[in-house]
């Protein structure tokens, strides 16, 4: 894609279409990218080994901690830059990637080397106290997070990168070839190369190294399109100039602080349901991961219209800004709604995927699904307007609905529901929550269009009208 087609989608092809070009790649890697997660669990699960499965998915946090990096340096990054092309700053997209970058793999590596040195403690504190539990989630996390933390790390900050500049096929191929690779390489490990027993491992090492070809994949794209593109990671003194590293970290840490928080309110969560037993750990487990392909949509609609969105509320096109935020609203919280539909009819059958129906984790895995999901419409709202103002620069709008959304509420809300309703209440804390973030996002949001945000628009459009083109 060269420079005048960039800028086509952005400024005159129609918000739909643009977004549906952005967004639909986008969608499709994250659906695989859940897919090969669940591959894990669903090829773990023909074990009928209770405690392996739930090795895997208690090691789940930990994992996801390093899309809390890759999204800090990735949506921060991909923020700053589409602003700056919208701004026609192409020197501050260079410095931007390569900040992004290499403070992305620095953060990834010392992530590894604290998981390595307190991978037993890490364990524990996530609900892999039972011996067999351990054993094996300390292998799941030794070749996924201390050996691939930073190569899957990176791979996932480049295809943000790459989406910021309208490039979303790109960056969605490198994420979904990774996916069908894993969930191909799930079998030759776990059955064929690795003795019986040694499952989770396998599950580990096809993750690792799907993630690594990811990886190379994404290289070799960017040193083809090395002409055309405006990244470049070459590390200099102006990659922490113009307050590029504040920018940056200011549109990503609500982005990685929702990821953190997701992933520690989850550790709660499993931590909390240990203590009523495998059956009650492994139904959540499932019903998770089950849960998470609609939130994954939803996220891949945000992320592909956020480069739309900065893009024009740079370039000072308020109207087709906010006609972008308000047709991804609604592709989003449309979506959420018949995923919600799907779980609450299927929930048996979906959960049958990975657990046998003769297991006790399977009625409970059943239930936690059909709570979990009514949650689903109310977090794809408050995520596109937290995705909107991350897109817009405003951090701390979006830090405190980050907050809100996970962290602030629902950990309490745990504690206080599983005294008032025994197992079912820690789970129902999450769609309450949910919903409460929901209804403050569209406020916040509501608020910003009518005053600051509107003002600001106008001003846009009156320093654009003053550039040149």
């Amino acid at each position: 894609m060269n420079a005048a087609k960039e800028r086509e989608l952005f400024e005159q092809v129609g918000v739909t279409t643009a977004i549906v070009r952005m967004a639909v790649p986008t969608v499709v890697g994250q659906i695989i990218l859940v897919i090969y997660n669940m591959a894990d669990t669903f090829f773990v699960g023909l074990t009928a080994n209770d405690a392996m499965l739930t090795a895997v998915t208690v090691c789940m946090p930990a994992f996801m901690f390093l899309s809390a990096i890759s999204n800090l340096f990735g949506v921060g990054g991909a923020s700053v830059i589409s602003r700056a092309l919208g701004a026609g700053q192409e020197a501050r997209v260079r410095s931007t990637a390569a900040f992004a970058f290499w403070g992305c793999l620095f953060t990834a590596l010392c992530y590894s080397l604290l998981a390595y040195l307190a991978r037993d403690l890490f364990v524990d504190l996530l609900g892999g106290t039972n011996p067999e539990v351990h054993k094996n989630a300390v292998e799941y996390l030794n070749c996924t997070v201390v050996a691939g933390g930073a190569v899957t790390a990176s791979g996932v900050l480049l295809s943000h990168l790459i989406r910021a500049e309208g490039r979303a096929m790109h960056a969605s191929a490198g994420i979904a070839l990774g996916g069908v690779l894993n969930i191909a390489l799930d079998p030759l490990f776990m059955f064929v190369l690795l003795p019986p027993g040694r499952e989770a491992l396998g599950a580990a090492l096809a993750t690792t190294l799907s993630n690594a070809v990811s990886l190379v994949y994404f290289i070799v794209v960017l040193l083809r399109l090395r002409r055309r593109s405006h990244l470049a990671f070459r590390p200099s003194r102006a990659c922490l100039a113009d307050k590029i590293p504040a920018a940056v970290l200011a549109a990503g840490i609500p982005a990685c602080v929702m990821t953190l928080c997701e992933n520690i309110s989850y550790a709660i969560l499993d931590k909390l349901m240990s203590f009523s037993g495998l059956p009650m750990q492994a139904g959540i487990g499932v019903a998770k991961k089950v849960n998470m392909l609609a939130h994954c949509i939803v996220r891949g609609i945000a992320q592909g219209s956020l480069p739309l969105i900065g893009y024009n509320y740079a370039a000072g096109n308020w109207s087709r800004m906010r006609a972008s935020i308000r047709v991804s609203h609604l592709m989003a919280v449309g979506t959420a709604t018949l995923c919600m539909a799907v779980s609450l009819v299927f929930a048996r059958p979906l959960i049958g995927i990975f657990i046998h129906s003769s297991s006790p984790a399977h009625a409970y895995g059943e239930t936690f699904l059909r709570i979990l999901c009514v949650g689903g419409p109310f977090s794809a709202s408050a995520y596109t307007f937290i995705s909107f103002f991350q897109a817009t620069g405003e951090g701390r709008k979006s830090f405190f609905l980050a907050m809100l959304r996970k962290g602030l509420v629902d950990i309490p809300l745990m504690f206080l529901l599983s005294s008032l309703l025994p197992i079912y209440g820690i789970v129902l804390a999450t769609p309450v929550t949910d919903a409460l973030c929901c209804v403050v996002a569209n406020l916040l949001f509501a608020a910003y269009i009518r005053s600051g945000g509107k003002r600001r628009g106008k001003l846009q459009d009156r320093s654009s009208a003053t550039q040149p083109a």
